[in-house]
């Protein structure tokens, strides 16, 4: 693969909770999850986002090993980093989205859990791989949040609120799976492969890179593609940055941040 990445934080005054690494065999793309309230983690949400794509990465690079069985390892080693250190069983404590894809023998193989989004273009048309299992928790939280504009008290504590709920169907049964402290998530991975010799491009993103279509309904998938084919990774974001910037208060595109960490990685 030739690959194009681009990362950018949502506020510049905070960390990008985001991760990823783009080589010629392998992408690991990670969203580590707004905490919003009390981890029970000293080191936060970035922290795990790095140290658990780093360990994906150099799982991910034995062939022989499945990407199930690079999620499940690579979750239970980065919990094993700070397990003295961390209350792991506290209700918020660090988690993250995560996304591979892998170059083995003639096919394209792919794992996600939780919501990034991969494009994959072939000769019979873009495949889609998201999992929006978050997206339907909490449901009446997150209508509430959205009734209020950003800066209100009254959007502060809906959206905590919204927290709380979305929290208590992490990695439940019916609920959503990412991860976490508890490796078994990885085992709710959706996961799949791609003959290689009909793919034709792919594209990997977080979902604060996703909104042009997921949020905004502005682009479909295959323009998406095309800004990054002909612009790259950062001008994509680049674009989601100027349809937050000219709507400051979510009130016409209602959402949980004004500007979300945003990452892109574009492949051919």
């Amino acid at each position: 693969m030739r690959v194009a990445t681009a990362s950018e934080a949502g506020n510049p005054k905070s960390p990008n909770e985001d991760w990823a690494l783009a080589s010629e065999n392998l992408i690991v793309v990670l969203d580590g999850a707004t905490a919003r309230m009390g981890t029970g983690c000293v080191h936060g949400i970035a922290w795990y986002a790095a140290k658990l794509g780093s360990a994906l990465a150099g799982l991910a690079t034995d062939r022989d090993s499945g990407l199930v069985h690079a999620l499940t390892y690579g979750i239970r080693s980065t919990a094993d980093l700070h397990r003295d250190t961390c209350d792991l069983s506290h209700p918020g404590t660090p988690s993250a989205a995560a996304a591979m894809l892998r170059l083995k023998d003639a096919s394209l193989e792919y794992l996600v859990l939780g919501d990034v989004t991969v494009l994959i273009d072939t000769a019979d048309g873009i495949q889609v791989i998201t999992d929006d299992r978050v997206d339907k928790t909490a449901r009446a939280e997150r209508d509430e949040a959205d009734r209020y504009p950003f800066g209100s008290a009254e959007k502060q504590a809906a959206l905590l609120r919204m927290k709380h709920a979305e929290l208590a169907a992490r990695n439940q049964p019916g609920g959503y799976w990412v991860a976490a402290a508890d490796s078994s998530a990885a085992q709710h991975a959706i996961t799949g492969k791609v003959p290689l010799d009909a793919v034709r491009r792919v594209a990997v993103l977080t979902d604060g890179a996703a909104r042009l279509v997921a949020l905004f309904g502005l682009l479909d998938w295959a323009d998406v593609l095309n800004v990054l084919e002909q612009h790259g990774p950062t001008e994509l974001i680049h674009r989601v940055r100027a349809i937050e910037t000219a709507d400051p208060s979510g009130m016409r595109w209602p959402r949980n941040k004004t500007s979300d960490d945003a990452t892109a990685v574009y492949a051919t």
